[in-house]
């Protein structure tokens, strides 16, 4: 399979629709310009077309495998992430206090729709762990922050979305799992979960598990 990432259109968005240079007059943007957002591009081009789109055929071939507790995923795919990890992509909309990049999430989104194209299958990873680091920006305390952050914001770790239960799958206002608050301030949980996307693959150090989880009093819904 080929890819070729639609940068010209990608710019033309950028500089009309969400005109990147009045988010580069944010605070904290201001080298978030149309110059620099077609440098980001071009070098996230090169990854997706070169190294991550030429998997697509190996991962139908020979698929991850389970065997004695341990998966081992498409040959390539390890080397594949560690290029992305290394060059900064999967902390490149993230703040750099936590080794991030920085950068709007204009141009964070166009490399994501990059990375999708070109492989979804491989692309789900940083997908999840982008959903991981989200949660613990918006709700996580200092310790955890602290904790799980830079080395998921770096690539080291990855982390999953621990969301689906044998009789929840959309609708997750059925979720059964409880979180019981203990005395050192941790929480015991009681349930399951299944179908946890890239919940245990070879491509990173250490996998951090989002669960969600009903605590007593919670109200009910989602």
């Amino acid at each position: 399979m080929t890819y070729t990432a639609p940068i010209k259109d990608m710019l033309f968005d950028m500089q009309h629709l969400a005109q990147i240079e009045q988010i580069a007059q944010i605070p904290g943007f201001e080298e978030a310009g149309l110059e620099t957002a077609q440098a980001v591009l071009e070098e996230c081009a090169k990854l997706c077309e070169g190294v991550v789109a030429p998997l697509n055929v190996p991962g139908d071939v020979n698929p991850s495998s389970w065997k004695d507790g341990k998966v081992t995923t498409t040959p390539g795919f390890v080397d594949a992430f560690k290029q992305y990890a290394e060059g900064g992509w999967q902390g490149l909309q993230h703040p750099a206090d936590f080794g991030g990049q920085g950068l709007p999430k204009t141009i964070g989104a166009a490399c994501i729709e990059m990375l999708n194209s070109a492989n979804l299958s491989f692309a789900l990873c940083p997908l999840l762990t982008d959903g991981a680091i989200e949660a613990l920006l918006t709700a996580g305390s200092d310790a955890l922050k602290a904790t799980y952050l830079e080395k998921l914001v770096t690539g080291e770790w990855n982390g999953t979305m621990n969301l689906t239960e044998p009789q929840a799958g959309s609708d997750l206002a059925l979720v059964r799992t409880k979180a019981e608050p203990q005395a050192d301030g941790s929480y015991k949980v009681f349930g399951t979960k299944i179908f946890i996307t890239y919940g245990e693959h070879d491509m990173a150090d250490n996998i951090v598990h989002l669960v969600l989880a009903r605590v007593a009093g919670a109200p009910e819904g989602v």
